[in-house]
């Protein structure tokens, strides 16, 4: 299945070229040159992945941003900006965009970054829904309920709910989970963050989180999601 892109930018043109450029790759485009039919789109289509721009007629970009993260934590979202100071990029990046692309940008980095940021989402899984015990998955819509009730998780979480689902019943080494989850990111062998991101997950999805049933700890090896 075809992956779906929401370009948002108040350049007519520039989204001309992003739809013509992203629909040779293989890619699904929506389009919106304002905020507001931007929301019509992402509740009428739920898009894999938003191109967000910094400016716009009817909102702000980073408070966009920040709200998107809010409501909808497991779209990656790319930011698209004519402004390419550190500071920008840094506020950028702490809104909750998942990565940030200074116009005029070349399409083949465009693609690269779009790819990666769609990786790191859904890694290695082909299902468009997968269901374990009370807990579904719908990939398609980057939706995750447990005894079909929505539970947000962070985009962290939901990449480690996805590794661990895709290595299904094999003990996971704290090594590999930062290998797969934390690409890039120096992660010390004390530091305790991918224990407590592990903790806030099985707090979301476990019915009892201090007895877990799915995310296991395998003592002297890391952890195991259970078959």
């Amino acid at each position: 299945m075809k992956n779906r892109i929401l370009a948002v930018d108040d350049d007519k043109d520039i989204l001309k070229v992003l739809k013509a450029n992203l629909q040779l790759h293989e890619y699904e485009v929506d389009t919106a040159d304002n905020w507001a039919k931007a929301q019509e789109l992402i509740s009428e289509t739920q898009p894999d992945l938003i191109l967000l721009d910094l400016t716009l007629p009817d909102g702000d970009g980073i408070e966009i941003c920040r709200n998107l993260r809010k409501e909808l934590p497991q779209i990656p979202i790319i930011m698209l900006t004519a402004k390419d100071k550190v500071s920008d990029k840094v506020i950028g990046l702490e809104s909750g965009a998942d990565d940030y692309v200074v116009k005029p940008f070349e399409t083949l980095e465009l693609l690269a970054r779009i790819k990666a940021c769609l990786r790191r989402a859904v890694p290695h899984i082909t299902k468009e829904e997968v269901s374990i015990g009370s807990i579904k998955i719908a990939f398609r819509k980057h939706l995750v309920t447990v005894s079909g009730k929505k539970i947000n998780l962070t985009p962290k979480e939901y990449e480690l709910l996805c590794f661990f689902i895709s290595h299904r019943g094999e003990a996971l080494s704290r090594d590999a989970i930062r290998k797969a989850v934390w690409k890039g990111s120096q992660i010390y062998s004390w530091s305790r963050v991918i224990d407590v991101h592990i903790q806030h997950l099985r707090q979301k999805i476990e019915k009892d989180h201090s007895d877990p049933k799915y995310i296991l700890t395998v003592p002297g090896a890391g952890y195991r999601f259970a078959d």
